[in-house]
Order: C-alpha cells, then sequence, then structure tokens
C-alpha cells in the first residue's frame, strides 16, 4: 500500500464531542494513538484537543504524531446557515492548516438526532434544499481551497440527507468535482446499503480521502427493522473492528491504491460512548496491524 497512509482519530476512543466526561481525555487519546502505531490523525471535533496550534504542534510533535484532517458538521440544506457553517470551518480549517493538515473533512447536517433519535427534520430533501446543499458544498470547497488550502472531502453519514448509494450518486452529480471531493466512509455507506468499491470504480476521480470502518450486518437489520437512530446503533455494537464486519477490506484498500495517487485512509470505529476507557487501545493495536497486513 505505497500510495495509502493509514491513520486514526478520536472517533476510535470514543470520541464525538468536545467535552464529555464519558470520552478519552485528549493526553490519553494522543499516547495511545501513537503507541497503537498510527503516525497520523484527524483533530476530532474542534475544542476535544487544544486548539492553540502552538502548544498542539508542541504535544504532536513529542508523540510524533501529524495531522491529515480537520472535520465540521455543515448543515448546508437549511435555509440562511451558511454564514453558521463558515464560522466554524474558520476554525477548524486554519486550526487544520496551521498543523499542516491538508484536507476539510465535512459531514452534512443531520436529520435525526444521534443523542435522543428525534426526527429534526423530514428524511428527505426536497428540490430547494438539494439547491441549497449542492450550491452550498461547492461554494464551501472553493472557500476552503482558496482562504485555507485545504481539499474539501463530502462525508455521507448515516441519519443524513446523504446516507444512500442513490443520495452520494446524485451529490457528485450535483456538485463542482473541481472543489468538492468525496470522503468515502466505508462504513457509512455499508451501513446505507452502498458499495464502497462501485463508487471508487465509478468516480476514481472525487475520491479526496477515506475512512475505514466496518458495520456488523446483524446489527445493522435490526437497525432497519426498529428504525433506529445512529447514535442507539453504535451503542449496539453497529462498527465493529475489521476483519469482524463488512465491507470487506483487502478490496477496498486494493482499489483504494489503484487510483494511482496519495490518500489517506483514516480508521473511524465509532464506540461512543466506551465501556471503559481501556477499551479503545487494544482494538487500535490489533486494527493497525490488520490494515498493515493488508497486501
Amino acid at each position: 500500500m505505497s500510495r495509502i497512509t493509514i491513520g486514526s482519530a478520536p472517533d476510535s476512543w470514543g470520541v464525538w464531542f468536545a467535552d464529555d466526561p464519558k470520552q478519552t481525555p485528549w493526553h490519553r487519546f494522543l499516547d495511545e494513538v501513537a503507541e497503537a502505531g498510527y503516525e497520523w490523525i484527524e483533530l476530532g471535533p474542534y475544542g476535544y484537543l487544544p486548539t492553540d496550534a502552538a502548544r498542539l504542534a508542541d504535544e504532536l510533535a513529542a508523540r510524533r504524531l501529524r495531522v491529515s484532517a480537520g472535520t465540521v458538521f455543515a448543515a448546508l440544506h437549511r435555509p440562511g446557515r451558511y454564514d453558521e457553517a463558515w464560522s466554524q470551518v474558520e476554525r477548524v480549517a486554519a486550526l487544520t492548516r496551521d498543523l499542516g493538515g491538508t484536507h476539510l473533512v465535512v459531514i452534512p447536517g443531520q436529520w435525526r438526532s444521534d443523542t435522543t433519535g428525534e426526527a429534526l427534520e423530514p428524511r428527505t430533501l426536497d428540490e430547494d434544499g438539494w439547491r441549497r446543499l449542492t450550491s452550498g458544498a461547492d461554494r464551501l470547497g472553493r472557500e476552503v481551497l482558496e482562504h485555507y488550502g485545504l481539499r474539501m472531502a463530502f462525508h455521507s453519514h448515516a441519519d443524513t440527507h446523504v446516507d444512500t448509494q442513490e443520495q452520494v450518486e446524485r451529490f457528485l452529480e450535483l456538485t463542482d468535482p473541481e472543489v468538492v471531493g468525496l470522503c468515502l466512509d466505508t462504513g457509512h455507506v455499508a451501513y446505507s446499503g452502498g458499495d464502497s468499491l462501485q463508487l471508487i470504480r465509478e468516480h476514481p476521480e472525487r475520491i479526496a480521502y477515506a475512512h475505514l470502518k466496518q458495520v456488523d450486518p446483524q446489527v445493522v437489520a435490526k437497525v432497519r427493522q426498529d428504525d433506529l437512530g445512529f447514535g442507539d446503533a453504535v451503542a449496539l455494537g453497529v462498527m465493529v473492528e475489521p476483519p469482524r464486519g463488512v465491507p470487506d477490506m483487502p478490496p477496498v484498500l486494493e482499489a483504494l491504491e489503484g487510483l494511482g495517487r496519495d490518500v489517506f485512509a483514516v480508521v473511524e470505529q465509532d464506540m461512543y460512548p466506551l465501556d471503559s476507557f481501556d477499551q479503545p487501545l487494544p482494538v487500535a493495536r490489533r486494527t493497525y496491524s490488520y490494515l498493515r497486513g493488508c497486501r
């Protein structure tokens, strides 16, 4: 895998929020992600890691870690929300740039709450919503590139309006490939019944970044049967370490390698809330060893 750089993220240590006592403390995350063998990380939710670039740079250097990307949620489909999204993007993009990162992962706003499972808005977008989403994504991609030199990678995500394979395809069709790339999250694609290999094969030029994760098909079936929210699904253990779930990782890695260019592939195994702070490190070690062994 000479063209694939494997990294990890706070998500794999049970981190979903900037501040939550159920989450691994940030200094422990940094210690353990380095101990597991990783050299690259994402920043996670803004405010979880120190936001002073000089301080965080020192913390990373002490552990020989580097940053690949920052992450934001942006509800671009909602009327009048671009400025709100941009105010968040400015902070995250600046920190990412200052730490040498190259990508900004953008996750669309969710129609259902992660924490309560409550429907916050309709499950599907109308035509006006799609226009706001796609034009907003194009604008965001252009401005992130222009102002911060970062490549935008749009992340399809469970319980959002860009979730299923059909929705991902429509989003790609309606956005500008020059400024909007795709963060291929293998777990979310499988969770929603999609096919990561097909997305790579049919849209190779749009694959800007990747998140590696697997899902348990039996838990996914229960989620579908009971119409559970993503937060409940994660609590039930829907995300599993490879090679215990789907999709099969070696073909995905082979397809990413076949793109013929450098790609970050960051492990994101959702496990919020943790059973114990001792839970993530053994999983991270096994996952890193497994992925390094895929040829």
